[in-house]
Formats: C-alpha cells, structure tokens, sequence
C-alpha cells in the first residue's frame, strides 16, 4: 500500500469538518480535475451525472464500469488531491459484488466514494438494511486495504418527493436511513436535493454523521450552509452543465449567431 494513499485518505477524512465544509466542485475527466485543482480544491470529486454526459450516455450505471475504472485512473493521476467517486449504487446486484468494486476502486487510487440507496433501473429506494448491507460490504473491502476510506451513504429520500412536501416526517424517514447507514459503516451522510435551512439545521444536529448538502439554484449559500453546521457541499452536475452551456453560447458567437 503505498504510504502517499494512506495520507491522502486520511486528509480527505479530516477535510469534513461541522461548519467548515469542504467544497466539492465536481469534475468528470482529467482536464476537468486539472482545472479544479488549478483553482484551488482540496480535494477531487467525481459527479457520476457528468462523466456519463460527457460520454453520451444517461446516468444510472449506464456508463460501462471499464469505462468507470479508466476514467478514475486517469484522474487520480492527473491530480494531486485526494480523489473521491461518485460510484452510484456499487455496481452491483448484491452486497458483495459492491464490495469487490470498492475494492477495485481503492486500487486505482480512489479514497472515498458515494454509495446511493436508489436503484439504477427507476429511483426507487432500496429497503434500509438491504442498503446497510451494501455499506458494509464496502466497509470490509477497505478495511482488508488498508486504507482510510471514505463511504459517504447518499439517500435519495427528498429527491424522490417534490421541495413543498419536504418536512419533518420526511426528515426522520432520511434520519432512521442515516442511523442505519453509521451503524453498517459509512462516514458521511448525502442528503441531495435538501434546501431547506431549517430541515438541513435539524439534520445536522441530529445526524450521526457528517452531513453532506448538495449545490442548486434553490440551496442555501455557502455561508449560510456553513453556519448550518454542513460539513461538505458537493456542486453535482453544476459545473458540467456550466460549461456546456458556455461551450454553446460561444460557438454561437462564433457560427455569427
């Protein structure tokens, strides 16, 4: 194992501090990290969305794993930074296939992932404790590495339900997966598509992880979410639709549009 791994891990671990959030501008290919880190990161992370836009293809493990695997390669070797994935629902139909992929992972370099409770096929949320499962299975894989890392457990609970029908029920649906998902071993808690302060307040009080809140034009601002206790905010599909959409406005300019 080289020792370098070990201490990017264990810097990305340390990155994930209550109220001092680590800024996650998610990129998909190695220019797009090069850029990011040129820029200031201090950490890598991968938005599954994006690398599967850039080459065609929809979201939800669509994107052939080889593909996954060489896309990652070349990032982590294209930075510096302690590089995390967003590796979807594992990639596998059940937990130990998810555990053999994490392990894959870490061998090519990555130190922390994403691990969602939705199905690829439709959004639909996995029961808890087959989620708990698949954590663990992750769990294993890197303590039998040797490495530090990360398991950030996304829950889809308010992505599934439109933002006038978050509340508190809804909250402590997310909160029980939350409880569920430490237990199992994972490290941060994702809760994407969250906006509201005061709902992301109470769940970070009372998250027994560290609670991650996804960038969106409806978010509330750094600042604020920083004050919130928020310990990572992940900008997702952000800046790959930025840049498409800059990436057109100047061909039109160019074509005399």
């Amino acid at each position: 194992m080289p020792e370098t791994r070990q201490i990017l891990a264990e810097r990305f671990r340390a990155l994930h501090v209550p109220g001092k959030p680590l800024v996650i501008f998610n990129v998909w290919d190695a220019g797009s990290a090069r850029a990011v880190t040129a820029a200031g990161a201090r950490a890598i992370g991968l938005g599954s969305w994006s690398v599967a836009a850039a080459q065609g293809y929809e979201d939800g493990e669509q994107l052939p794993l080889a593909f996954v695997h060489e896309n990652l390669r070349r990032i982590v070797r294209a930075t510096e930074l302690p590089v995390s994935i967003d590796f979807e629902s594992g990639y596998g139909e059940v937990a130990d296939e998810v555990g053999r992929n994490i392990a894959g992972l870490i061998e090519i370099g990555a130190v922390g992932c994403n691990l969602e409770d939705s199905l690829p096929a439709d959004g639909t949320l996995r029961e808890p404790a087959e989620q708990a499962r698949r954590i663990a299975s992750a769990r294993r894989a890197a303590e039998s590495s040797g490495i530090a890392f990360f398991i950030n457990a996304r829950t889809d609970v308010f992505l599934r339900e439109p933002g006038d029908r978050h509340d508190a029920a809804l909250l402590r649906h997310a909160l029980e997966r939350a409880r569920a998902y430490a237990d199992a071993g994972a490290d941060g808690l994702f809760l994407p598509g969250l906006v509201d302060p005061g709902l992301i307040e109470r769940a970070v009080r009372a998250s027994p992880l560290p609670v991650n809140i996804m960038m969106s034009a409806n978010a509330p601002s750094r600042s604020t979410l920083a004050e919130l206790g928020v310990a990572r905010i992940s900008h997702g599909p952000g800046p790959y639709r930025a840049m498409l959409r800059h990436l057109e406005d100047t061909a039109r300019i160019a074509f005399g549009g």
